[in-house]
């Protein structure tokens, strides 16, 4: 793949970059087509403080116990604590794991629990969102009718795939109960997720090269598949070159997704605006003009494409782009 940006003397240039691994590669290794069916029912969600503390005794002898500087054994005593610590607790092991086969038993607890927790989440329908046409009747957003924009939490809404802002290394973020969207997705997916994204990174051989992304399933989550994009990284402010890589992760995301089928909701969040510094306002721009340039040259292949936002500095970001000035400046 080859990414071209301006120098500081003004003139093009050109980079080249590895070509990410396609789903045809992968698809099979990580039984992509499968519907995900976890292998017990889940909790009660009366009895879900007693399973999630089952769940920290099987894990108790796992290693990752000792990247949270806890004694080995010590899980025990939280199993035991209150409902609130125990859960954080739960979540904050699962972070560190690196991927692999889990204790025996453990599969099963889990799965009771993050059955369970999907279970409490409320859960949003994407297409039951009112359109960008409905909320801004005088934009000039000529995707207005095919999309949405939607401030909450991506891992409530059911679309059949939602979009993850991922690192190069595509596993997670490894650090515990950090306040991102990579550690809130692979939360309540499961470690299953984490899994595949390094069988995938195993097959690749080398790390996800900004502006590609990958597939995987959804696991716990309402949504039935994982979009994992790796966006460019901003100090200051975006050069072309920025805007041109966070135009491709957008575009990869739609491309792999067209790929499958049964995908007809996609919700997209805010790649890049978060820790990895692309500036708020200057990113809703190029994220509204790259989902409606894809829809353009492929109509009709999906139902709704859900623009996801958490903060509501973003939110704010895509209001001011849709109906103010950054629409004549390149959203439409």
């Amino acid at each position: 793949m080859t990414i071209s940006r301006t120098s500081d003397s003004g003139f093009a240039e050109t980079e080249a970059r590895p070509s990410a691994l396609p789903p045809a590669v992968y698809r099979s290794a990580i039984a992509l087509d499968e519907p995900f069916r976890p292998s017990v029912a889940p909790a009660p969600a009366e009895r879900l403080d007693e399973y999630v503390g089952s769940a920290l005794r099987l894990l108790g002898a796992d290693p990752a116990v000792l990247q949270l500087g806890l004694r080995g054994g010590s899980l025990a005593d939280f199993a035991s604590a209150d409902a609130t610590t125990a859960r954080r607790v739960l979540r904050a092991l699962l972070t560190v794991r690196p991927p692999g086969p889990l204790p025996e038993g453990a599969a099963d607890a889990l799965d009771a629990v993050l059955g369970a927790e999907r279970g409490l989440r409320p859960t949003v329908s994407a297409l039951r969102l009112p359109t960008i046409a409905e909320e801004f009747p005088h934009t000039a957003f000529r995707a207005a009718g095919r999309t949405a924009l939607w401030r909450g939490d991506i891992t409530t809404l059911a679309a059949d795939a939602v979009v993850n802002a991922a690192n190069s290394a595509l596993l997670g973020c490894f650090r515990p109960l950090h306040a991102c969207i990579d550690n809130a997705i692979h939360s309540a997916a499961g470690p299953r997720l984490r899994d595949d994204c390094h069988t995938i990174m195993e097959l690749q051989g080398l790390s996800e090269p900004t502006g590609t992304a990958k597939i995987t399933r959804g696991y716990h989550l309402p949504s039935r598949y994982v979009l994992h994009t790796v966006g460019p990284v901003v100090d200051g402010r975006p050069r072309p070159a920025d805007a041109e890589a966070l135009t491709a992760s957008y575009r990869a995301c739609l491309d792999v997704a067209a790929e499958v089928e049964s995908i007809r909701t996609i919700a997209l969040c805010a790649v890049s605006t978060g820790v990895f510094g692309y500036p708020k306002d200057e990113a809703a721009p190029v994220a509204l003009r790259a989902v409606a340039d894809w829809l353009d040259r492929h109509p009709g292949r999906f139902d709704r494409v859900v623009l996801t936002v958490f903060e509501e500095a973003d939110e704010t970001a895509y209001r001011r782009a849709l109906g103010g000035r950054a629409v004549d400046q390149g959203v439409s």
